[in-house]
């Protein structure tokens, strides 16, 4: 089994409601391991990603530009990731996380993207295999 070998994914929760969920329930079903760290609970952030195998960072109501002491390390980490090539996955406040590490300008969206809303797919064979050809209704 794959999960028996490789490291623990890390998972990053930043607020007591936006934990892994179903992400969770996906990867104990399939043996994946998965290490859970909770900023909201002041778990300290690793230096490195050396014994992860991918970074996870889930949502919260906070912004990638807020002044949080574990932003700055967080964004290194993030860095880190894509220099050595580990898959990063960002929700919510995670993705804003990664557009930040990566030089991306993050702004407040003038429109608010809460509830069912019209999800278009990226038309290439990647986003296409993934979600289909087809806008669908998604939560958000």
């Amino acid at each position: 089994m794959i999960g028996d070998t490789m490291n623990p994914m890390l998972i990053i929760q930043f607020y007591p409601s936006e934990g892994p969920g179903y992400l969770a329930q996906f990867l104990a079903a399939h043996h994946l391991p998965w290490h859970l760290l909770r900023i909201d609970q002041d778990d300290t952030l690793p230096s490195n990603l050396d014994a992860y195998s991918a970074l996870i960072m889930m949502g919260g109501p906070m912004s990638a530009n807020d002044e949080l002491a574990w932003v700055s390390p967080l964004l290194a980490l993030i860095r880190q990731a894509q220099a050595d090539q580990i898959p990063v996955l960002g929700h919510c406040l995670g993705g804003q996380l990664i557009a930040k590490a990566l030089g991306a300008s993050v702004r407040a969206n003038p429109v608010r993207e809460i509830g069912w809303g019209l999800v278009t797919p990226s038309y290439n064979a990647t986003a296409t295999a993934y979600f289909g050809s087809l806008p669908f209704t998604g939560f958000h």
